[in-house]
């Protein structure tokens, strides 16, 4: 199985970014590669489409408000993997009331794919995100 991890620091309070990316349908609020995004299941399912028309389906798989974070596994996406999971998390920083550390990984395993490419893949899709979430709250 293969990993990546990208964390950034980001200039608002934890409760600020959480209440920005805190919710399952609120991609589209903040990362640009995903316009679009329809709740379905009662907000437990996402079906999500990418400029490109691309559709990608993701369950949330675990939800945590105390600690900030949520966890989601990809059900259906024009991606070389399966057995996708991934967490997005929001941290305080020590000593620091201004910011805080975001950080998106995941788990998968390669298909059609080497384990470098998904990797690659998945890596930059977290960056670019988190990238356009510093944007967003900077802005």
């Amino acid at each position: 199985m293969a990993s990546t991890t990208v964390s950034r620091i980001v200039p608002a309070t934890p409760e600020k970014v959480w209440s920005l990316i805190g919710g399952f349908d609120a991609l589209p609020d903040w990362l640009p590669y995903i316009p679009e995004s329809v709740a379905l299941e009662g907000g437990r399912v996402r079906r999500l489409a990418n400029p490109d028309g691309d559709v990608i389906i993701e369950r949330l798989v675990d939800f945590n408000e105390t600690e900030r974070q949520y966890s989601y596994a990809i059900l259906q996406a024009p991606f070389p993997v399966d057995g996708y999971v991934s967490t997005l998390r929001v941290h305080a920083v020590p000593g620091r009331d201004d910011v805080a550390e975001v950080q998106w990984s995941g788990r998968f395993n390669p298909m059609g794919a080497t384990e470098q490419e998904a990797v690659d893949l998945f890596h930059g899709i977290y960056a670019d995100g988190l990238d356009a979430l510093h944007q967003a709250l900077a802005a």
